[in-house]
């Protein structure tokens, strides 16, 4: 094959989006705002695209990361790369070019975790031939992407969708709306004001850690103001008690963050929400709702079960993924930072925490 790969530049970004969208394994961490999104936290994006007679067949947004004190870097593909996976000619010819442009960056590794079940045995097979080693530090979702979700097909009528809900699931979503809970489509950055306090009062109860008000006021502007992602907010008796942020590109649809207040929860407005979105994903002509992360260990004691259930119960199909794979550059290097960096994190994380009791 007379196969061609490039770096692209600004100029060539609504190319590489329609293209990457309209990709059976397109996805938004692929496209091109997700990377000046990362390169506002300290990420370099490189595009790149392989041709064949001027057409577009594979392509891969790579987000470079300096390595602290050793002039280094690291390589990810977020839910890359997007391409036929299973031509693995033309995979073969896209890592020999972004392993020539990892010598360029001192680059130690390429990490990937490809949107790809777990039960395609023949491509896992494939990662490891091509030299790729499983990088899973983690059973339930934690990774860099979550390696479990429920995903929804979404082709069939809403009558039909609404009839698949678990019993307690479409009962729930009864009472929102019996009890008066509105839902509101927002495209006005000014409402990142009222979703963002909800979002820290979710993370204190549920104890996990939020990005700023600055992230999200970046991820507004890219993707928000380009039709890529949507704010909806759940109303009331005249106040909004809920909020979620949900992805969309090309035939796919991501409910990314939801953020509710600790009143008013027993009118169950996240029902609501999420059954909001779905109609309004399903309105954009996608055909895939992808509800995000949920634990891999599914036992009732499992402190993310709660997740696991409310997700369960839109009656989406719960999928493992392949998980996370590097391609190892450099394998000192690579020691050195799976060593290291865990350390670091951990150190961060409690710095953070430290930081959270001497304000509070």
């Amino acid at each position: 094959m007379n196969w061609t790969a490039r770096l692209i530049t600004a100029v060539e970004r609504e190319r590489f989006n329609q293209w990457v969208s309209g990709h059976p394994k397109g996805h938004i961490l692929q496209s091109y705002e997700w990377g000046e999104i990362k390169a506002r936290t300290g990420w370099q994006p490189l595009r790149m695209v392989v041709e064949e007679e001027g057409r577009i067949v594979a392509a891969v947004s790579i987000l470079k990361r300096e390595i602290p004190f050793i002039k280094r870097a690291i390589f990810y593909a977020p839910r890359g790369p997007v391409l036929d996976i299973h031509d693995y000619r033309l995979f073969n010819f896209l890592l020999h070019q972004v392993r020539s442009l990892a010598r360029e960056h001192r680059a130690i590794m390429l990490k990937i975790d490809p949107d790809v079940p777990v039960r395609d045995t023949d491509f896992v097979d494939y990662l490891r031939r091509a030299g790729f080693r499983p990088a899973e530090k983690e059973v339930g979702f934690e990774g860099v992407q979550p390696r479990f979700v429920f995903r929804l097909d979404i082709n069939p009528p809403m009558e039909h969708l609404l009839e698949n809900l678990h019993q307690k699931t479409r009962y729930n979503l009864r009472l929102a709306e019996r009890k008066g809970v509105t839902v509101t489509e927002s495209r006005e950055k000014k409402d990142l004001d009222i979703f963002y306090p909800l979002l820290l009062e979710t993370a204190e109860r549920d104890r996990f850690l939020v990005r700023s008000y600055e992230y999200f006021s970046v991820l507004w502007d890219e993707l928000v103001t380009r039709g890529y992602a949507s704010l909806f907010l759940a109303h009331f008796q005249g106040e909004v008690i809920a909020g979620t942020l949900a992805f969309i590109f090309g035939d796919k649809a991501w409910y990314i963050y939801g953020a509710s207040g600790n009143r008013r929860r027993n009118v169950m407005p996240n029902y609501l929400l999420q059954w909001t979105m779905i109609r309004w994903a399903k309105q954009h002509g996608c055909t895939m709702y992808d509800f995000r992360g949920v634990p891999g260990e599914l036992t009732e004691d499992n402190p993310l079960y709660g997740l696991y259930r409310f997700k369960k119960g839109f009656n989406g199909v719960f999928t493992e993924f392949v998980g996370e794979y590097d391609q190892v550059f450099s394998p000192f290097y690579y020691w050195l930072w799976n060593t290291g960096e865990p350390i670091y994190s951990k150190s961060v994380r409690k710095l953070i925490n430290l930081k959270k009791k001497i304000r509070g």
